[in-house]
């Protein structure tokens, strides 16, 4: 399994170590009036979001696998930072991909994204069905053939029905594959994922119940998943007491059967 140098995948190469974050393109986040008071950044740059991205990258370099919401790809607000090209080079990942969901030009450029020290074999990008745009989900591909990797990057919608013809349109797409993970802010609890039926049952979720990942500071619901199909292990399931965002990272170490992880060999 490739592997960046000096970063070996975790023990002996069957497991991955996966993250998901909802990093709020680096605003840090810590009281519900920061919503009103630091609302500005949405819009303008801050002299210290370089440094949060910098503190950010020390934790993203302990992983293989590492998706990204709510990141901007280099407009006004970060300071023409495009904030996952930024992070795959702080955090050495020699690959990484930016899915630009909502463009506001030079203002933002809200986007999902994906680092990796796998090399993808195929990469998509899905604009997620909603009356207003803005939400998408990045398919990358490891390895191929029936036995390759599929893991999804995802930002769902807050509205119910919104959300509930998104996660329609992800099941059409993951139920023929067989190895999946499917991660993000998915704006929803385990409870209201669980009552989508179409959707659990193309995807047949591990018994793990997600960690409280929001908000931040004081943390009370789930809104953060790494889901797996049942051909994968997940050995860890952890949130990451890291206040970078209003959303916590969540870490997952996953082993793969041995039919996928020689799929990811194959060139």
């Amino acid at each position: 399994m490739p592997s960046a140098e000096g970063h070996p995948m975790s023990q002996g190469g069957h497991h991955l170590r996966l993250l998901t974050f909802n990093l709020q393109v680096g605003i840090q986040t810590s009281a519900y009036h920061h919503y009103l008071t630091r609302s500005w950044q949405h819009l303008l740059p801050h002299p210290r979001r370089l440094d949060r991205l910098a503190m950010m990258s020390e934790v993203l370099r302990d992983f293989d696998l590492v998706g990204l919401q709510e990141v901007d790809g280099g407009s006004f607000r970060s300071g023409h930072v495009n904030q996952v090209e930024y992070l795959a080079r702080e955090a050495g990942f020699p690959h990484h991909h930016q899915q630009l969901n909502r463009n506001l030009g030079r203002v933002a450029q809200h986007s999902n994204g994906l680092l990796s020290r796998l090399s993808p074999a195929r990469l998509e990008e899905h604009r997620l069905p909603g009356t207003l745009p803005g939400r998408g989900a990045l398919h990358a591909q490891f390895g191929t053939g029936p036995d390759a990797l599929h893991l999804f990057v995802a930002h769902l919608a807050l509205g119910f029905r919104t959300r509930a013809r998104q996660l329609d349109y992800l099941s059409e797409i993951i139920t023929p594959l067989r190895h999946v993970v499917v991660m993000g802010d998915l704006n929803c609890t385990p409870e209201q994922l669980h009552a989508h039926s179409r959707f659990c049952a193309s995807l047949p979720l591990h018994p793990v119940r997600p960690p409280l990942s929001y908000p931040s500071w004081q943390p009370r619901r789930a809104l953060d998943h790494i889901l797996l199909s049942t051909s994968l292990k997940a050995n860890d399931v952890r949130v990451l007491d890291q206040l970078f965002s209003d959303h916590l990272p969540i870490a997952v170490d996953v082993t793969l059967p041995e039919a996928c992880h020689a799929a990811l060999g194959k060139r």
